[in-house]
């Protein structure tokens, strides 16, 4: 768009409630929940295609195309500070007021002018705390295609608008008054957890069934607009458990359950589905499918409709297409799917290498596998990234993998995912996080998505943005090994050791032999000074990862416990290993720079760079690298990868 050309536009204003007294009575605690609300508010306004101009003080000012994005994106803000203030143990709660108008706005010099500025931010202070207000031309938009009730205000007089303006206001749930109760289904149950689907056949054998019906039915299911879904590793742990369902609702911070049982018998099927109101412990739907196995995949996708209509949402055709996309319809091949994403969960090269060859197996049964072919775009940029195979040869493969992926479902956010990590290898990042912005839209509950995203961010120090994505991933699967593994080490990264500690310990316990973990969880034990726990942990996880351990952390982990002998008896086996191969560069590098041999672990990160690493990135903000990380050849380098 032009200088100085106007354009119609959603503007949102947002305000923290109580924030300029909290300023003059404590400035230090100010600035810390200001930093607080940045880092919880910002993230929701790309999802929404928003642009944020600017914060005027505690407030933000954005833009947004569509007027239904806008509201969309401020109901889905004070929803998430609404849950997060009840659970949350912080003195202070973050408490928002937003204004949202539809009118003309001029761009000049990175900001926006007009009556849409002034109209929004006078709107704005008219609404409750936690609550929302609407211009007119907001409301003509929105009223048929939002799922909470809307209510007028009346007419207003504005400050410095010359006509009375009607207000209305969205009716959360958490405030709708007795007279105007709203039919539509509170926010809190829209936030869904499906559980382990009970194996009901006669043979015990079939249980790899009712896991691929559980799996499938979350996949199809958090496609959904509007639902919040709790992934698949954070369900599967009640498996087997006799837990009563308003427990596992706690637990899980969900006001809904789906469940059910399969039993199979040569080629029939009888699926039984119930959907329940966690806070009532009634059933809100429930259903018997009795078919042939050829016909199991379309009983998922009647499901996830199903579940929309029992919580009042309205599914498009587009909707309905993207529920359907991505799957197989051989049972064989996607229970093969299931174990090759299995053991990619895990870092260690053997792992790696087993979910490659379970997920060519089953391309060979299905050739038309969108969502196997992107898991195994997702193994070889693993393999690339760990740098345990040729640079060359596994960023060729994934890419291949991945747009083989996206040419047969364009629309699998899994697809994008893969993509995604392939343009982060070509040292693009900005692509990756466009393609990354890609999958949230597409399946805003694939918490992977928002644990990758939060690696982009790391990998460039961008700690605010990381946090609040690290987050989310926690919030849509909080009891997986994955989820919290990943948080640890980002909060590792960022020098935040309790945290990263509390999470890394949860992945321990839910995946005792993860050797990534044990590792990570070993180097926050040294950071804490706990120096012969941290170390004894660490070579517990050389042990078990065995080829492709990052021997760069044991080798900092010697030096710390000033065991530097180790360290270079350690160097030492690691180069006489990696003569006449260099597939590890940056691990090489980390060794010398752990040892404080600059010079040499600047000539091996320049290697690293001529192979286009897969780890290089990484070195930005691995504490490992920490001796050479403010050399200018370093910063050089980087600038060279695109992350300076």
């Amino acid at each position: 768009m032009s200088e100085g050309e106007r354009k119609l536009a959603a503007i949102m204003f947002t305000d923290m409630v109580g924030y300029t007294a909290l300023t003059q009575s404590s400035e230090s605690q100010a600035l810390e929940v200001l930093e607080r609300h940045n880092r919880l508010v910002r993230p929701f306004f790309p999802r929404f295609h928003g642009r944020e101009v600017k914060m005027i003080g505690d407030s933000f000012l954005v833009e947004f195309d569509s007027a239904l994005d806008a509201v969309r994106c401020a109901v889905e803000v004070q929803a998430y500070l609404h849950d997060y203030n009840v659970s949350s143990r912080d003195e202070w709660k973050i408490t928002l007021r937003i204004g949202v108008h539809l009118g003309d706005v001029v761009h000049r010099e990175g900001d926006v002018f007009g009556d849409a500025v002034n109209i929004a931010s006078r709107i704005e202070p008219l609404a409750e705390p936690e609550g929302i207000c609407l211009s007119e031309h907001v409301y003509s938009q929105v009223r048929n295609k939002f799922d909470l009730p809307l209510a007028s205000l009346g007419k207003k007089a504005l400050k410095n608008v010359s006509e009375e303006a009607e207000v209305y206001r969205v009716i959360m749930p958490w405030r709708a008054a007795a007279q105007e109760r709203p039919v539509e289904t509170p926010v809190q149950k829209r936030r869904v957890a499906i559980l382990p689907f009970r194996n009901m056949s006669p043979d015990p054998a079939d249980e790899y069934f009712a896991e691929g019906m559980t799996e499938e039915l979350i996949t199809a299911v958090s496609k959904i607009p509007s639902l919040s879904v709790i992934s698949r590793t954070s369900v599967m742990g009640y498996k087997g458990k006799d837990k009563k369902a308003a427990e596992i609702a706690g637990e899980l911070n969900v006001g809904t359950l789906l469940e059910g049982s399969v039993r199979k018998a040569a080629n029939r099927v009888r699926i039984t589905v119930q959907l329940i109101d966690a806070a009532s412990d009634g059933h809100l739907w429930a259903e018997n499918y009795d078919r042939s196995m050829e016909d199991v995949f379309a009983v998922q996708s009647d499901v996830a409709e199903k579940v929309a209509n029992s919580l009042n949402l309205r599914l498009t055709e587009g909707d309905r297409k993207k529920i359907e996309s991505g799957g197989t319809a051989d049972a064989e091949a996607y229970t093969l799917y299931l174990k090759g994403r299995f053991n990619l969960e895990r870092w260690d090269k053997s792992s790696i290498l087993a979910g490659k060859k379970l997920l060519e197996e089953a391309i060979e049964r299905d050739p038309d596998y969108a969502l196997a072919y992107a898991g195994l775009a997702g193994a070889h940029s693993k393999l690339f990234f760990l740098e345990m195979s040729d640079a060359d040869d596994a960023r060729r493969k994934a890419e291949a993998f991945a747009r083989k992926a996206l040419e047969l479902d364009g629309s699998l956010p899994e697809a994008h995912m893969a993509l995604s990590r392939v343009l982060g290898s070509k040292y693009d990042f900005e692509g990756a996080r466009r393609e990354m912005q890609k999958v949230i839209e597409l399946n805003p509950n694939l918490a992977e998505a928002y644990s990758q995203l939060a690696s982009g961010y790391a990998f460039t120090r961008r700690w605010e943005e990381c946090t609040a994505v690290i987050e989310k991933a926690l919030e849509l699967d909080p009891l997986s090994a994955v989820t919290s593994g990943s948080a640890g080490t980002w909060y590792l990264y960022m020098g935040r050791y309790d945290e990263a500690i509390r999470h890394l310990r949860n992945a321990i316990e839910l995946d005792p032999n993860n050797s990534f973990n044990l590792d990570n969880l070993g180097l926050a034990y040294m950071q804490k000074g706990m120096l012969e726990e941290g170390l004894t942990m660490v070579k517990r996880a050389a042990d078990i990862a065995g080829e492709g351990f990052s021997w760069g952390d044991l080798a900092w982990a010697y030096v710390k416990a000033g065991k530097k002998e180790e360290a270079q008896r350690l160097l030492a086996k690691v180069l006489a290993e990696q003569e006449g191969k260099a597939t590890s560069p940056t691990m090489v590098a980390g060794i010398y720079a752990a040892l404080g041999e600059k010079d040499r672990a600047i000539e091996w990160l320049e290697k690293a760079y001529e192979q286009r690493s897969g780890y290089l990135p990484a070195t930005n903000s691995d504490f490992v690298y920490e001796n050479v990380q403010r050399d200018p050849r370093f910063q050089e380098l980087m600038r060279k990868t695109g992350l300076l």
